[in-house]
């Protein structure tokens, strides 16, 4: 069984993240920790200049309300992390600093872009210090 178990979601897919959660309750225990966490792109500061103020904190209050309607949703009890910054390297850094020992991620169906570049899962997979579930 695992400690710690991190679950990155997307939150225009949050409606979908039960399967993942039920998941993370079938390979943990009731000392499970679990983690779920959105991360909110940085606004690159050239475009920053052109949009209203405060867009930024208005994304993360959206995230968090919506992890947090998520977690109130889940069985069980898990913590909510809203981080800024690029999605892969910011759940390998969470899932370090947190020490997570499985990441759960949801991995959606490749297009061209995916097989040039590289999806989000694709790169945690290959990143990872720990295990790593991908989720369809």
């Amino acid at each position: 069984m695992f400690k710690t178990i991190l679950i990155p979601i997307d939150i225009a897919h949050a409606s979908e993240s039960k399967s993942v959660i039920d998941i993370a309750v079938a390979n943990g225990n009731e000392d499970t920790q679990v983690i779920l966490l959105n991360v909110v792109e940085e606004i690159p500061r050239w475009a920053a200049v052109e949009l209203p103020a405060h867009i930024q904190d208005k994304s993360l209050q959206i995230s968090q309300d919506e992890l947090h309607a998520v977690a109130k949703a889940a069985s069980i009890k898990t913590e909510v992390d809203v981080r800024v910054g690029h999605p892969y390297h910011t759940i390998l850094e969470v899932a370090e600093e947190k020490k997570a020992d499985l990441i759960i991620i949801a991995s959606h169906q490749p297009g061209l872009q995916d097989y040039l570049l590289g999806s989000t899962a694709a790169k945690v997979v290959r990143h990872a210090k720990c295990s790593v579930m991908v989720v369809r």
